[in-house]
């Protein structure tokens, strides 16, 4: 199925690794121009270098004037965006029980603030072009995880900004979903699992609890869902949370074992 996405601008925060970087693939792949706006300069580079196509933007996406700064960047480089996927954040730990007021003003801004900004700045563009918006969002919001409330607090805002934005731009025809997440397997994934006393045995009990198939979820079956919802395939679709989860959210486990 042809897409439509030939040519269009779309940026990607936090697109070159991980999720980001398996929705910047899809997204060439589909003949899309992906901006990644990131803050690892080289690790931007090195996945453009590999598709063949795109472009980035440097920028520390926890200070509020570098976002407004990069969507600056991104028209005056290439005069339109045609959609934006938020998908920049990381689980930071930050606690009721341990945390602190910065701590937990800080996971905000690590992974809910730019979210605002980044559209909000783009919103003129995307205006123009009728484009769509896309936002990564957690399982956390909805199952809670313990230890994490700052990342919690943030995805359930995702989630409500999901909802909101869908309503506030029917007028301009934009369309507004959100991809939940719950297990999948990225190289921060790997990272925590491996820093557990016995990695092998808590990652097999953590595959078997997801219905579908007792396996993660790959960063490409992520990034298919969002792609398809930046396309005009998906026009009729807006304030929607799709989980893609193989069912780990909704569905009874104790009635599949």
């Amino acid at each position: 199925m042809d897409l439509l996405l030939k040519d269009k601008i779309i940026i990607v925060t936090g697109g070159a690794r991980g999720i980001g970087e398996a929705i910047t693939r899809i997204l060439a792949k589909e003949g899309a121009f992906p901006v990644i706006i990131g803050r690892n300069k080289n690790d931007n580079e090195e996945l453009l270098k590999q598709i063949g196509t795109g472009a980035q933007v440097t920028a520390e996406l926890q200070n509020p004037e570098e976002c407004i700064a990069a969507i600056k960047t991104i028209i005056d480089l290439h005069g339109r965006i045609d959609g934006v996927v938020n998908n920049a954040g990381i689980n930071d730990g930050i606690s009721l029980e341990h945390g602190s007021y910065e701590g937990f003003i800080q996971s905000l801004h690590n992974n809910l603030i730019h979210y605002y900004l980044i559209v909000q700045a783009a919103l003129p563009e995307l205006i123009k072009t009728k484009g769509a918006i896309v936002n990564i969002s957690s399982k956390v919001a909805e199952t809670g995880q313990g230890g994490t409330s700052g990342y919690a607090a943030s995805n359930g805002g995702r989630n409500a900004l999901t909802r909101e934005w869908a309503v506030e731009l029917l007028k301009y025809g934009i369309r507004v979903n959100a991809v939940i997440v719950s297990e999948c397997y990225t190289p921060l994934y790997d990272r925590w699992i491996k820093s557990l006393p016995n990695p092998e045995e808590t990652l097999k009990k953590i595959e078997e609890r997801i219905p579908l198939g007792k396996r993660m979820t790959t960063a490409e079956e992520i990034a298919n869902m969002v792609t398809f919802l930046l396309s005009e395939r998906s026009s009729h679709t807006t304030g929607q949370l799709i989980h893609v989860d193989g069912g780990y959210v909704h569905l009874d486990r104790a009635a599949l074992t």
